[in-house]
C-alpha cells in the first residue's frame, strides 16, 4: 500500500475500539483492487467533536460502532430512509463536503442468517436494544420473522420494541421463552471480557440457531455452548464482512473482494 497526497481516508469511530478488524478488512480489500485508499481506526467519545474533524479533514468514508450509531445521527446532513426507520447509523458516505448516514448492519445481519436457515415464519428472540440489534430487528421483519426482544434495560428495551412494534421482555424471563432463532446483539462476550454471556447455558436448546453478532473472538462462550448443544451457530464474521461490502461499495462505487475480505477477518482471528 501507497499513501500519498492523493489517498482517500477511511475510518470507524468507536469506543472501545483495539478490537476492531474493520482496518485490516477494508486496508486489504483496497489493496486488491488497488483503490488508493487507507482505513484506520480512532476512539472516540465525543461523537460531534468527531464529527467536525471529518468534515476538517475531508475523510470520504466512516463506519460507526458501539455506542454511537444513534447519537452520530444528529450530526449529518442527510440519512437514507431505511437508516431512519431503524433509528440507527453504520456508516457515512463524505459526499461533495455532505454527509450522509446508511445503515448496511440491516443487510449484513440478514445475509448472514440466510446462509444458515430461513427466517420467514421463524421465532425469534433478539438479546440486546442498541444500535445493531436495531437494524437486525428491522431486517427480521422485512423478512416475515415474528420478533421479541429481551433486554437487561427496561426503558431501552420497551423503547425498541414499541418502535419495531413487538413485545418486550426483561432478560431474565429469557428461561420462558421459545424460540426458532437466538441473536445476541450485545458487546456481551467480546474481547477482553470472553468469559461473559447473555443468558445462561442451560436455557439453549438443540432445536435453537444461534448467531452471535460479537466476531472477535470468533467462537465466543455463547457460540461454544450453542455448539455443545447441538445448535446451528452463526458467528460475527458473516455479519461484519456483509457489511463491510456493503460499505467498500458505496464508498468506492467498485465490486468488493468479498472473499480477500473474508479471509483477511478470518486469518487476524
Amino acid at each position: 500500500m501507497t499513501i500519498n497526497s492523493t489517498t482517500s481516508l477511511y475510518c470507524v469511530l468507536g469506543d472501545p475500539i483495539t478490537h476492531s478488524l474493520s482496518p485490516v478488512m477494508h486496508n486489504s480489500a483496497f489493496l486488491h483492487t488497488g483503490y488508493n485508499g487507507a482505513y484506520v481506526a480512532f476512539n472516540v467519545k465525543d461523537i460531534g467533536a468527531a464529527v467536525t474533524g471529518i468534515r476538517a479533514l475531508n475523510i470520504k468514508g466512516i463506519s460507526i460502532t458501539i455506542p454511537h450509531k444513534l447519537t452520530v445521527m444528529e450530526h449529518l446532513d442527510e440519512i437514507d430512509e431505511t437508516a431512519k426507520k431503524i433509528g440507527a447509523v453504520n456508516t457515512i458516505l463524505n459526499k461533495d463536503g455532505k454527509l450522509h448516514g446508511f445503515n448496511t448492519d440491516c443487510l449484513g445481519a440478514t445475509n448472514a442468517l440466510l446462509e444458515k436457515t430461513e427466517i420467514k415464519d421463524k421465532d425469534v428472540l433478539l438479546v440486546g436494544a442498541g444500535g445493531a440489534a436495531r437494524a437486525i430487528g428491522f431486517g427480521i421483519l422485512a423478512e416475515g420473522g415474528r420478533l421479541t426482544i429481551v433486554n437487561i434495560l427496561k426503558d431501552e428495551g420497551e423503547q425498541l420494541a414499541k418502535d419495531l412494534g413487538v413485545k418486550y421482555y426483561p432478560l431474565s424471563f429469557f428461561k420462558n421463552l421459545n424460540c426458532n432463532i437466538m441473536i445476541n446483539a450485545t458487546p456481551l462476550g467480546m474481547t477482553p471480557d470472553t468469559d461473559k454471556m447473555a443468558v445462561e447455558p442451560e436455557h439453549i436448546t438443540p432445536d435453537m440457531v444461534v448467531m452471535d453478532i460479537v466476531y472477535n473472538p470468533l467462537k465466543t462462550r455463547l457460540l461454544k455452548e450453542a455448539d455443545k448443544k447441538g445448535c446451528v451457530t452463526v458467528d460475527g464474521v458473516s455479519m461484519f464482512v456483509h457489511q463491510g461490502v456493503a460499505q467498500f461499495e458505496m464508498w468506492t462505487g467498485e465490486k468488493a473482494p468479498v472473499e480477500i475480505m473474508r479471509k483477511t477477518v478470518l486469518n487476524s482471528l
